[in-house]
């Protein structure tokens, strides 16, 4: 497992040629063993190291193993990081590449005024990794350096949070908000032509963007 394009090669064939996999058929743990295998090397990873000052983070398409996954090179900024997130019934396993990443986890409120409840609080840092999935709970990701950047490697499987939306819940009140799709930044290392991006809102989804590279 010396090259992202290895990594991606076994994740497929774990995952298999067609897509439609249930989530609850997929052997996490497998993954995980993957993920871990493979030893950060930022020459490997760096035409999709593409970020944009302006956002908390950046998400990078990677790969999408046939339908069955998004791959990720995900850019956090300086003291910057996401909202309480779930995963929309599905498996994510995150993997930093470089600099350092704080996971706070959140029980599952019961109830839409409800908080969520902080569990636990663990800074990774480089090739280590970690799982969630909705039956874990939810959880936010935080760059703490208020001076250097952290890139970090996500695999989601099945793609559900991009195909269908997924939830964002308020730290305070707890209120569920849902997404529709997650902004990607780049796909296949090549930025999204954000003027284009500007007409079609900024959930922009695969099919569109390479509708709109071949027109």
């Amino acid at each position: 497992m010396t090259t992202l394009k290895d990594l991606i090669e076994a994740i497929g064939e774990i995952l298999g040629p067609t897509s439609g996999l249930d989530s609850d058929e997929v052997d996490h743990n497998a993954l995980i063993h993957l993920m871990e295998q493979y030893k950060s090397d930022e020459t490997d990873w760096a035409p999709y190291n593409l970020s944009d000052p302006s956002r908390n983070y950046t998400r990078n398409l990677v790969d999408e193993t046939n339908g069955k996954s998004n791959i990720l090179v995900v850019c956090w900024n300086p003291g910057k990081g996401s909202p309480i997130h779930d995963h929309a019934n599905a498996h994510c396993i995150m993997k930093i590449l470089k600099g350092g990443l704080k996971e706070t986890l959140y029980s599952l409120p019961t109830t839409n005024s409800q908080p969520p409840q902080p569990i636990k609080s663990t800074i990774y840092a480089e090739n280590q990794v970690t799982y969630i999935s909705d039956k874990i709970g939810l959880h936010k990701i935080e760059n703490d350096s208020v001076t250097e950047p952290a890139i970090s490697l996500h695999l989601y499987t099945p793609p559900h949070a991009h195909n269908h939306g997924f939830s964002l819940f308020d730290e305070s009140s707890g209120r569920r908000s849902h997404i529709k799709s997650a902004p990607l930044y780049s796909v296949h290392g090549k930025v999204i032509d954000h003027q284009y991006e500007a007409k079609m809102g900024p959930c922009v989804t695969i099919s569109e963007v390479k509708n709109s590279e071949s027109a």
